[in-house]
C-alpha cells in the first residue's frame, strides 16, 4: 500500500534549520511562524507571521520555500495564515532560551524584565520602539547595557 500523505516529521526537522531573517539564532519553527505542517497529499507548511506587516514575512516563505526544495519537498505548498494571529505564546521554551543568550529578553507578562546581559531586574524601557517592530528598547540600570526584549503580543 502507498501512503497519500508526506512525512511531517522529515519536513518539521528540515524547518527547524531555516533561521529568522532578523533573529538568526532562532528558527522559524523556535518563534511559532510554523503554524502547521499539513501531510495530506503533496502536503503543505503553513506560516504565520509575528505580524501582518511584518517586513521579513516575504524572506521567510522564501527561506521555507529554498529548504523544502533543497530536502527534497519541492511539492510542498507554503501557504500563509493570519487569522488567529500570531501570539508570542508560540516562542518554544528553547526559542525563548535562544533569545536571552542572544541578548534579547524574551517575552513576558512580568513588570519587571531581567537583563539578558547580567540577570538583574532594575531595567526600564528606553523606547517602545526597538531594531524590528517587534521589539522595545530598554537598558538595564546595574550593567548600564541596553538590549532589545521582544513585545507581548
Amino acid at each position: 500500500m502507498v501512503s497519500d500523505a508526506v512525512d511531517a516529521g522529515a519536513i518539521w526537522s528540515v524547518l527547524e534549520g531555516v533561521p529568522d531573517p532578523e533573529i538568526p539564532v532562532v528558527s522559524v519553527v523556535d518563534l511559532g511562524i510554523v503554524r502547521a505542517v499539513e501531510a495530506e497529499g503533496q502536503g503543505a507548511v503553513v506560516l504565520t507571521p509575528t505580524y501582518s506587516g511584518c517586513p521579513a514575512t516575504h524572506a521567510i516563505a522564501l527561506s521555507v520555500r529554498a529548504a523544502l526544495d533543497g530536502a527534497g519537498f519541492d511539492q510542498v505548498a507554503v501557504t500563509t495564515r493570519l487569522a488567529p494571529a500570531w501570539t508570542t505564546d508560540w516562542i518554544s521554551a528553547q526559542g525563548r532560551e535562544k533569545l536571552r543568550r542572544y541578548g534579547i529578553a524574551p517575552p513576558s507578562p512580568a513588570a519587571r524584565v531581567a537583563c539578558p546581559q547580567c540577570g538583574s531586574a532594575a531595567t526600564e524601557e528606553i523606547s517602545r520602539f526597538g531594531s524590528t517592530p517587534c521589539k522595545a528598547l530598554w537598558r538595564c540600570l546595574d550593567c548600564r547595557e541596553p538590549f532589545d526584549r521582544f513585545k507581548c503580543h
